[in-house]
């Protein structure tokens, strides 16, 4: 199994005349690689995953793996809110050989904690490849309990979670009952340096795509025991940070690749649109004191 503790970076789907842009990808890849992050997910939320076909999923994934080889860890986001298309969607992603399946609480229909519990088992029992959970309230509305993920941190196949609530006392408590083995992803970039802090061993990240080298430097500085230093230094992005999320995920964060030149476009597809003009404006203000333009 490989190392699932790192920085990780939910890649976003360029596109082209509604077609997926692969120029623009690869120089994402090679920006990000040189960055130092440790590897990618695949087909997550920041990918446009309600909208790329199984298709094109299955493209980008051997697209990918092709760019990166065989040594970067790539995680597939396979989940939605039917435990059959979940298990479909991962087996595949098996096939195609995958190092570990995103699995995102199931939204819309509001299961009950059994049935949450009962969904991940059935899907991590499904496959040989670690499943990590996805926590993500913002997105679900249901959110996983404490209770339910010891639970299922105890269950053959789950690896890790990516937390995204944003709360570092529920991130802290996770931590303190399942313990350092199962792997604690942050899904916040803004409290990314305090979930370190509190046992975190990574993130799953957007704003990676644009920051990746200083991600990566935050969580070597909190292993080597400077976490004050990561404290001060992360303050100096939160402004860019909170701008990559003035909009839907992934809308602001293609407009700031298209700003450095990684992304052809900034094209979404529907229902989510571009970035608004004035918001467009701020993040490159923002980018522009940063140095990143």
């Amino acid at each position: 199994m490989k190392n699932f503790k790192g920085t990780f970076t939910a890649l976003a789907t360029p596109f082209k005349d509604d077609k997926i842009d692969y120029k623009s990808l690869d120089r994402l890849l090679k920006q990000q690689l040189e960055g130092g992050v440790d590897g990618f997910v695949v087909n997550g939320t920041t990918a446009e995953s309600p909208t790329l076909t199984s298709a094109e999923v299955a493209e980008l994934y051997k697209h990918i793996r092709s760019f990166v080889g065989a040594s970067v860890p790539l995680v597939v986001g396979t989940g939605s809110n039917s435990t059959a298309k979940t298990i479909e969607d991962s087996q595949k992603a098996e096939q195609w050989g995958a190092d570990a399946l995103l699995v995102v609480v199931p939204y819309y229909n509001k299961p009950p904690q059994r049935g949450l519990v009962e969904h991940f088992k059935k899907v991590a029992s499904s496959v040989k490849i670690p499943t990590i959970l996805y926590n993500v309230p913002g997105r679900t509305i249901t959110s996983l309990s404490t209770e339910s993920i010891l639970e299922l941190s105890k269950t053959p196949g789950v690896v890790g979670i990516k937390e995204a609530s944003g709360k570092v006392d529920f991130d802290a408590e996770i931590a303190h009952v399942c313990g350092s083995n199962f792997v604690l992803l942050s899904g916040d970039d803004g409290t990314y340096v305090e979930f370190l802090g509190v046992g975190g061993h990574g993130v799953i990240s957007v704003a990676s795509h644009v920051i990746p080298k200083q991600m990566v430097q935050w969580k070597k500085w909190v292993a080597e025991g400077q976490i004050t230093q990561a404290r001060q230094d992360i303050q100096k992005y939160m402004k860019l940070i909170d701008l990559l999320f003035t909009e839907a995920n992934p809308i602001p964060v293609k407009k700031a690749l298209q700003l450095m030149g990684i992304f052809e476009s900034a094209t979404m597809r529907l229902p989510l649109m571009e970035l608004t003009p004035v918001h467009t404006e701020a993040l490159k203000t923002e980018m522009h004191n940063l140095g990143l333009l």
